[in-house]
């Protein structure tokens, strides 16, 4: 796919494909269309995303905030990460994506996709979970992440803590 030396140039091909998808009006942004349905499911404290992408799409995702499992459920795709570089998967199979994951997918063939999230206080609300989940560009992660040790998001973290209890 690409062949990229170092995180920062992996990144930006990312970023670029995306942009000319975005160009083109051939990206896929938000919660799911015909193209591309999207199945949410719910148990205690999880929530769980299921898509399905057509063979011969390509797709740039959401940079993910937490470390979460996905599963290749079915399909051959060729991924490229920053951290990862470009390889070929085929399913099924399981991976865990690090925190600011973002990953562009070439579907070789029909995909089905499921990604698993924590979801402490049982939202049911879709553009909700998704900004909990996710952001749209690495500006947004870098200032999530250097945001989220502050006094308001620990605090904000125990207090989840304890009404699980």
């Amino acid at each position: 796919m690409f062949e990229v030396t170092s995180k920062q140039e992996a990144r930006k091909v990312i970023v670029s494909l995306e942009e000319a998808m975005i160009n083109t009006g051939e990206a896929f942004i938000g919660t799911g269309n015909d193209r591309y349905p999207l199945k949410h499911t719910f148990s205690d404290g999880i929530y769980v995303r299921e898509i399905f992408i057509p063979e011969g799409d390509l797709i740039v995702g959401q940079i993910h905030k937490h470390e979460h499992p996905n599963f290749l459920m079915s399909g051959t795709v060729k991924m490229f990460t920053e951290e990862g570089g470009s390889e070929t998967i085929k399913g099924p199979c399981s991976m865990i994506s690090s925190p600011g994951t973002k990953r562009s997918l070439f579907a070789e063939t029909d995909l089905v996709w499921i990604t698993v999230h924590n979801n402490p206080t049982n939202i049911k609300d879709i553009p909700t979970l998704e900004s909990s989940i996710a952001v749209s560009t690495y500006e947004e992660y870098d200032d999530y992440k250097n945001n989220k040790n502050t006094l308001t998001h620990r605090l904000r973290k125990r207090l989840i803590k304890i009404l699980e209890v």
